[in-house]
């Protein structure tokens, strides 16, 4: 591996077309100043909602018109900064996208608290009135759902204001960890000296040299412990600004006002942890498995992502995992494929790391364009995978932009990662049919089991970290460097078991995981890959009628509350028994792989 291209020296070819956003710079220079000077209007319509049916339609779809306007301006500008986060010009048009954002959240932010004034009686004779309005109609059953959390006018507008204050260290959080941390070099397998990114890190952390895994993992941390106090310094002011706003909004503390906004019951985030916490012994059986088959006197946390089975390498160009992906997605039907090949060779994914992009993958749907997919591929199974995951985010967004209207056209991560883990599923049983050998039939499982012990053990640790560190805030504590360390290694001792040997590393890891600034975010990924290991498991048994429902899953968008849209497609969170089943499904893949391993 040698240093990162330049974006200007990557090939075109596997750049995302954000020409389809807008044309140029000037392009979206133009719209930004629609937007603009569109907000006196918005700001001009406070007063009228409650006066006739046809003031407030004329309120609500002019709100939709500038909003969608907007969203355009900000996720083009946004995308441009991921793709080179060191370039001046990116950075300036997302700084300003951002004060955009302000200025319009403080020039609506009348809506809801005006809406709330008008009774209900009222609006529901304007939605009789008026036929269009009842597009609207779970838009204010949602509203009046949250009544008791909206504030006055004038302190809507306040807390809009605030929102560059309070979205900062998430912001600083991303240019410290994408642009200016420089990781150290060291040399791999092949002799050679290769510098530590992002993207690198796991790849090096596969290797079969343990010496190698050993040095990334403390070249990485070593670069983390020198910003250890401005690391901790950040995460306490994304929590603090958490903490502001829940109790500003009345909310008896920053996890239940983050689930509220989906209507998600708080009892399925202890759920999901109570139902893990049953299961760790498996979790820990694995650890077992790990050190046994690998050989290791002691395993180390450096030993976690090197797979168990020897001589089997999986390589994939990312056209054959395009081939790969699709085919093995044609359970879901023709529509589905046709519009997944079109999407994967029109211009919706970004595909391989240059120097200053932003590290990881992501889904981001442009209503009226089509969906974007950030990559950072790397020809391995997880890349894959990975593609697979962030198209099934993509045709998600597909499905609803091109089936709802504009107001119900987003939807939570609570179902959004179903959707990304419905098509690892079908992925992974696709390969598992097709394997040669023995060992290939191992390495696949070792790579299921790795799904769940990244998506369901270690977010749901996540989960648990930032439940701690949230209470500790509230209840007057101070985040400090000793406290973050000791809860983080403390949980990894707790989740890994006693034949683990908890590198004192990895009590610095929360420091860069960048999904602890999106505020109670991760415990869906969990939640999401128990239900999508259901309904995965249906579509393959039972064909055309589990496809069916789970197509009109993908176009609900958020036209309803994400747990009934869930239990419509057969899946109900309201209870642990989808996590508690998932996990049954790691202890019966756990056993075979056992069995493999140690049969003639």
């Amino acid at each position: 591996m040698s240093s990162l291209p330049l974006r200007k020296e990557t090939d075109p070819k596997y750049h995302w077309h954000l020409e389809d956003i807008f044309t140029s710079p000037d392009e979206w220079e133009e719209t930004f100043t629609y937007v603009s000077e569109q907000l006196p209007e918005m700001e001009a319509l406070q007063g009228t909602l409650g006066q006739s049916a046809d003031a407030l339609y004329g309120a609500l779809t002019k709100l939709d018109e500038v909003s969608l306007a907007f969203y355009k301006v900000y996720a083009y500008a946004s995308m441009k900064t991921d793709e080179d986060t060191t370039d001046s010009e990116s950075q300036a048009r997302s700084d300003r996208a951002k004060s955009l954002l302000v200025r319009l959240q403080a020039a609506v932010a009348f809506v809801e608290p005006e809406l709330l004034a008008v009774p209900e009686e009222t609006i529901k004779g304007f939605m009789e009135q008026k036929s269009e309005l009842k597009l609207y109609q779970q838009y204010f059953d949602n509203l009046w759902r949250q009544k008791e959390h909206v504030l006055s006018p004038a302190e809507e507008q306040i807390l809009a204001q605030a929102g560059q204050v309070t979205r900062a260290p998430h912001s600083i959080y991303t240019m410290l960890n994408n642009a200016d941390l420089t990781f150290p070099e060291i040399i791999d397998e092949d002799g050679k000296t290769v510098q530590i990114t992002h993207g690198r890190f796991i790849p090096l952390m596969q290797s079969k040299d343990r010496r190698v895994r050993k040095d990334a993992f403390e070249g990485l941390y070593s670069t983390y412990d020198k910003v250890k106090h401005t690391a901790t310094a950040l995460l306490s002011a994304q929590v603090n600004s958490n903490t502001f706003k829940a109790r500003v909004r009345k909310f008896k503390s920053a996890r239940e006002a983050a689930l509220s906004a989906n209507n998600i019951p708080e009892s399925v985030y202890d759920s999901l942890i109570d139902a893990v916490h049953l299961k760790l012994p498996a979790m820990h059986r694995y650890v077992s498995l790990r050190k046994k088959m690998l050989g290791l006197d002691e395993i180390h946390m450096y030993d976690v992502y090197v797979p168990i089975v020897d001589d089997v390498e999986f390589k994939f160009t990312f056209e054959e995992a395009k081939e790969i992906v699709a085919e093995s997605l044609k359970p879901l039907g023709e529509d589905y494929c046709k519009n997944l090949i079109a999407g994967m060779d029109g211009g919706w994914v970004d595909v391989y790391e240059n120097k200053g992009k932003r590290s990881g993958a992501y889904s981001n749907s442009v209503y009226g364009v089509h969906p974007y997919v950030l990559l950072n591929h790397q020809d391995d199974l997880n890349s894959l995978f990975t593609l697979a995951h962030e198209m099934g985010h993509a045709m998600h967004s597909y499905y609803t932009d091109t089936t709802q209207p504009f107001v119900y056209s987003d939807y939570s991560i609570f179902v959004a990662e179903v959707a990304s883990t419905v098509n690892e599923a079908l992925l992974l049983h696709y390969l598992l049919e097709r394997v040669k050998t023995k060992k290939e039939r191992m390495y696949l499982l070792n790579h299921y089991l790795e799904e769940f012990r990244g998506t369901v053990f270690r977010q749901t640790m996540f989960a648990e970290f930032e439940k701690l560190i949230h209470e500790h805030v509230e209840s007057g504590q101070a985040l400090t460097v000793d406290y973050l360390r000791s809860t983080y290694k403390d949980l990894n001792v707790k989740y890994f078991g006693p034949e683990m040997v908890v590198d004192d590393e990895i009590s610095l890891e929360w420091a860069r995981i960048p999904h602890f600034y999106l505020n109670f975010y991760v415990y869906q990924y969990a939640t999401g890959y128990s239900s999508a290991v259901a309904l995965a498991m249906n579509i393959l048994k039972e064909g055309t009628p589990a496809v069916e429902g789970y197509l009109d899953f993908l176009k609900a968008g958020s036209s309803k509350y994400p747990v009934d849209i869930l239990a419509h497609a057969g899946v109900d969170m309201s209870t642990p028994k989808p996590i508690v089943k998932a996990l049954e499904v790691f202890e019966q893949t756990l056993d075979e792989l056992e069995d493999l391993a140690f049969s003639e």
